[in-house]
C-alpha cells in the first residue's frame, strides 16, 4: 500500500466527483467537494475534511485493524470506506 499524505489523497478525491462509486453493499452513490466538506449524493449531511482526517489516520496507523467501514468510526464510513478501497488506499 503506497503511502499518502491526507492533502494528497483529498486532491485525489477531488479529481474523481461526479463519478460514479459503489459502497460494500453495493448502493451507487457520487460526490462533490465543496471546499473541506464531500457531499454524497445518497445524504443531505455532508462529510467534513476533519472527518475524513480522522479515517484515514486510523487507516494509516492500524491498517490491519480496519476490516470494514464500521470499523472507521466516523460518519459516512462506509463512503470514506468505498473511496479508500477503490483508490487501494486500504
Amino acid at each position: 500500500m503506497a503511502s499518502y499524505t491526507n492533502d494528497e489523497v483529498w486532491e485525489m478525491f477531488t479529481h474523481h466527483q461526479n463519478e460514479e462509486f459503489f459502497t460494500a453493499k453495493g448502493l451507487p452513490f457520487s460526490y462533490t467537494i465543496k471546499g473541506g466538506e464531500m457531499f454524497i449524493s445518497r445524504r443531505s449531511k455532508s462529510i467534513t475534511r476533519s472527518t475524513f482526517d480522522a479515517a484515514y489516520r486510523k487507516i494509516q496507523e492500524n491498517p490491519e485493524l480496519i476490516t470494514g467501514p464500521k470499523k472507521l468510526g466516523v460518519f459516512g464510513a462506509p463512503y470514506l470506506w468505498a473511496l479508500f478501497r477503490k483508490f487501494e488506499l486500504i
